[in-house]
């Protein structure tokens, strides 16, 4: 079932008293959420895709599980596919009848595509490709299909690779996807590539006109090109070139109207903009573009169409979101959904259904299916009901001004039971990026345990420095040439805040994020050490010189954030690293981080790790995660990270402690 109860789960020494109801680290890393939500074509149905982590301890190591339901418009759930099936990329068929994803089942050597009917029936083949079967799009009569692919594998490769010879050319010896189209229903239908094999395609979508495809396109599939140089394209089905969409910068999706006369794309402002956040649309019957919000001063999310000339789109702005509808005649918007009433992540609709569906999250609840429809949110799903029992900590946006003037926001959980007038220990959690941002939602995160660490008596404090997204191309801008500058100064200033208001103790306030969350973790227990009396850094920079020569988007670094190179300003570059101000730690520091990470090395975390470890002045202690790159996906390491993470804000913010924690946790005890 879709709405089942999901208990918390006890662990010994690390949970509370189950009567309170307080939340457990076991309880916030195996909370389930819905990821998507999709409108039928008729309106009828809700497809939804709820993630499920497996349960530490009793389950094997993996990632975690999907299960597929459909919601009909009386808000009955019937299961479809259940998390003991391997599937992915859902949706609906042109005319609603059935249900599409891809799976490999028994007997199949690739991801091949399948259908179900969403009125009960066996699940049926589509289509088998000799390679797996990526993203696809059917034209609107549901005879032809597109879909990307990197083809077969190299079986010459892996008889060699058996025999030792395992080179890897770095940055040269790559795979390229290609997108295919193919005749269905016809005897030996055989699907032909329609891009060329030196070109990567990440997405590929029929035209209105059934004759036509939408690609986007880099030129390798280098994450660094698909982040700065892709483009979207209009090819016609035998791979010739329509049209090309000039854009700068980062993309986001894009979609054409209903009748194809506009294409709507999600991109950067510009090239130098480091997220994309600002809505274009392309008019192919006049021959222009334009970005049709241009004074928002926020980050347009999410879109989809309802007219012709009429498209609902979701931004983010500050730490609250909004939905409005846009009329392109005009260029007037109107609010459908007002900031406050949930943070909305996605929304899907139907052209000429005025209804849609989103997915969105509050305080209270992670991610669930909302519907729209006659002015109001409906509430589809309830994925943890024992949420109710909680005793969820107050939760608010407030603004603080920094030392320049600059008035900033940030999200305060207080902690429980709070007193006013008492000081409390304060962890301040730093998003990375730095183009992204906190909202006034479901912060609870296995690097950031929200409930359980309020109820135990701290504050928490998420800061949107500048840099951030959600408040205008130009804010998210501020940062850029200046690493560790004015950006991390709003981080001191956010927590004096906090001291002026009451809340947060002087001598306790920790600090944690990780990515360039990790870069300001560092950085406060080096350069502004006698800020913060505990630092836990994950997948941070340390050394901004190496940083450079070891990650995989280089390009994005010097575009978006530096806007110069390391042999440009080569002490400034190493006086803006954690490493150089090492002697002067202080605070004592976990660094942890995934074995696997190609944005940020893990080189980074040994760097400071050995440097600190050779000053000898502070607590430190370094910890890998195999298997895991930029952020913990498995659900043990992600508990490991959290009972680490917790102990050490512990040690040295609740019990002032001069000595590090004994490193090991009490795993073994779990599996008796």
């Amino acid at each position: 079932m879709l709405l089942r109860v999901a208990g918390g789960i006890a662990l010994a020494a690390w949970a509370v008293d189950a009567d309170a109801r307080e939340m457990t680290l076991m309880d916030t890393v195996t909370t389930e959420s819905v990821r998507m939500a999709d409108l039928s074509p008729t309106g009828e149905f809700t497809a939804v895709l709820r993630s499920i982590p497996r349960v530490p301890y009793e389950d094997d190591d993996g990632y975690g599980h999907t299960e597929l339901a459909l919601i009909n418009a009386q808000g009955e759930a019937t299961s479809y596919l259940s998390k003991d099936d391997k599937f992915s990329r859902v949706s609906f068929g042109p005319k609603g009848e059935y249900l599409y994803f891809t799976a490999k089942k028994d007997g199949d050597d690739y991801q091949e595509l399948y259908r179900m009917p969403v009125n009960g029936g066996g699940v049926q083949s589509v289509f088998e490709f000799d390679g797996n079967i990526g993203s696809y799009d059917l034209s609107e009569d549901g005879t032809q299909l597109v879909f990307l692919s990197s083809g077969p594998k190299d079986s010459d490769k892996e008889k060699l690779s058996k025999k030792g010879f395992k080179a890897e050319v770095y940055e040269e010896d790559l795979t390229y996807t290609q997108a295919y189209h193919v005749t269905l229903g016809e005897e030996d239908a055989e699907a032909k590539a329609v891009t060329p094999d030196d070109q990567q395609v990440y997405s590929v979508a029929f035209h209105p006109d059934n004759e036509q495809l939408l690609v986007r396109t880099a030129p390798t599939p280098l994450i660094d090109d698909n982040y700065m140089s892709s483009q979207y394209q209009l090819i016609g089905l035998g791979g010739e070139v329509a049209a090309t969409f000039e854009a700068e910068g980062k993309l986001g999706r894009a979609e054409f109207s209903p009748d194809g006369r506009y294409l709507a794309m999600i991109r950067a402002a510009d090239y130098n903009d480091p997220s994309a956040g600002s809505l274009f649309v392309y008019d192919t019957r006049e021959q222009e573009h334009r970005n049709v919000l241009p004074n928002y001063e926020g980050s347009v999310k999410d879109f989809t169409w309802r007219t012709g000339e009429e498209l609902v789109w979701l931004g983010h702005r500050g730490t609250e979101s909004e939905v409005q509808a846009l009329t392109l005649k005009f260029l007037e918007s109107r609010v459908l959904i007002e900031p406050g009433e949930a943070i909305v992540t996605s929304i899907d609709g139907e052209a000429g259904k005025s209804e849609f569906v989103l997915t969105a999250h509050r305080p209270s609840h992670p991610s669930e299916a909302f519907k729209y429809a006659n002015g109001g949110l409906e509430r589809l799903t309830d994925s943890n009901p024992w949420l109710s029992e909680i005793d969820m900590p107050r939760q608010e946006t407030i603004t603080y001004e920094a030392r320049d003037g600059l008035e900033l926001e940030g999200i305060l959980v207080y902690p429980k039971d709070y007193e006013e007038g008492k000081s409390y220990p304060t962890v301040m959690v730093i998003h990375g990026g730095p183009e992204s941002h906190y909202s006034n939602g479901w912060l609870d995160r296995y690097a950031s345990p929200v409930k359980h660490a309020a109820s135990k008596g701290y504050a928490l404090f998420f800061p949107n420095y500048r840099g951030s997204t959600g408040r205008g191309v130009e804010f998210s801008k501020l940062g850029q040439n200046d690493y560790a500058g004015k950006e991390f100064d709003d981080i001191v200033d956010a927590k004096e805040h906090l001291v002026a208001m009451g809340i947060a103790d002087e001598f306790r306030v920790g600090i944690t994020g990780g990515s360039y969350g990790g870069y300001a973790s560092a950085w406060g227990a080096t350069a502004q050490t006698e800020h913060f009396a505990a630092s836990v850094m994950f997948v941070g920079i340390s050394n901004n010189l190496s940083k450079f020569g070891t990650t995989d988007i280089p390009k994005e670094m010097h575009a978006v954030h530096a806007r110069s190179y390391p042999w440009d300003k080569w002490e400034w570059y190493l006086e803006r690293s954690p490493i150089y101000h090492a002697e002067k730690a202080r605070t004592p520091i976990l660094i942890m981080h995934g074995k696997e990470d190609t944005r940020v090395h893990p080189s980074q975390s040994m760097e400071l790790y050995r440097y600190l470890k050779t000053h000898g002045n502070v607590p430190v202690r370094l910890v890998f995660y195999p298997g895991e790159g930029h952020g913990n996906r498995k659900v043990a390491a992600q508990l490991d990270y959290g009972m680490r993470f917790m102990r050490w804000m512990d040690t040295f913010l609740m019990e002032k402690s001069e000595e590090k924690p004994p490193f090991e946790l009490p795993h073994a005890e779990q599996l008796k």
